[in-house]
């Protein structure tokens, strides 16, 4: 299943590329492009992210990303990777020491499923969760990403709500036995997906309370909350507890930090200093082509995560 197209280039004419120094002077290859400082949060570039410099291998794309100083990466895709590519990829991520971000586990943003008290639903929903409980095991991927899908539009919502705590609670009871944690996303509804069940965090935070199980937790994706209800810092505050990664992408446009409307560098500096040590993926577009394009998506983190501390 294809995420969302946040992975497509534009090409964006009569940008200027200010700061990027040393790095637009080096070559095109891997080696020469060498950034490695690290990054002080674990903002997790996702698998051909990079293509351009080193084509779409994963592999060599984790390699070429802890070069440039990122601590994790993330695979929307993995599930969905033969087991032996699995393991190579978490035998990559266990040498160089990085980080996996949550990969989906079962998400179709345009069917009614999780909202339904459908005892075959459930059957699948536990299927899926097991299956990711395999790709834990080969990769070391700690989080697993679902969503409830669509509402129903007959349905009282609060009977949707307690059919999406049931369904949530039979996932975690099989989660919970490697620990692997569930995280729900709450998606806009103006922009990319019309019609979700799942679209704020306080009703997140509901859902996870209501389960009352560790593995129950939430993904915060700030570019769909700039959206649907902004006071990321408020909303990131009161649902702390509950959260278990981050997704990162400026808004409007959904590309990298610094071509849209949200302070990344203040968000980021306080998330670090809330001693957040999970993985923030950066799941968002790039809004320049090419190689250049890539080379200033590292660079606006190197803004960014240019905070003091």
């Amino acid at each position: 299943m294809k995420r969302r197209n946040f992975i497509r280039n534009t090409a964006a004419s009569g940008i200027a590329l200010s700061g990027l120094g040393t790095i637009l002077g080096t070559s095109a290859s891997a080696a020469e492009s060498s950034n490695a400082a690290k990054f002080k949060l674990k903002y997790a570039p996702h698998l051909g992210m990079f293509s351009n410099h080193v084509g779409n291998d994963p592999i060599e794309n984790i390699k070429f990303i802890a070069d440039q100083g990122f601590r994790a990466v993330f695979d929307n895709g993995l599930a969905g990777r033969t087991p032996e590519m699995q393991e190579k990829i978490g035998n990559e991520l266990a040498r160089l020491g990085m980080d996996l971000g949550p990969f989906i586990v079962y998400a179709d943003h345009g069917a009614k499923y999780m909202v339904t008290n459908d005892p075959e639903v459930r059957k699948l929903l536990q299927t899926k969760t097991a299956e990711a409980l395999e790709v834990q095991k080969r990769t070391g991927a700690k989080t697993g990403l679902i969503t409830p899908g669509i509402y129903d539009e007959k349905m009282d919502w609060d009977y949707q709500t307690i059919n999406v705590i049931e369904n949530m609670r039979a996932c975690c009871e099989v989660a919970g036995k490697t620990g692997l944690e569930l995280v729900l996303e709450p998606l806009n509804h103006q922009v990319d997906h019309p019609r979700l069940f799942l679209t704020k965090m306080p009703q997140a935070k509901m859902i996870c309370v209501a389960v009352n199980h560790p593995s129950c937790k939430i993904v915060n994706d700030m570019y769909h909350q700039q959206i649907t209800e902004g006071n990321l810092i408020m909303n990131m505050d009161l649902c702390w507890d509950y959260i278990g990664a981050f997704h990162i992408g400026d808004n409007p446009g959904r590309k990298e930090p610094t071509t849209g409307e949200i302070n990344y560098k203040n968000i980021f500096k306080h998330i670090y200093n809330k001693g957040y040590d999970g993985v923030l993926c950066c799941e968002h577009g790039k809004s320049i082509g090419g190689k250049e394009g890539e080379l200033a998506l590292i660079e606006a983190y190197r803004k960014v995560d240019s905070f003091e501390v």
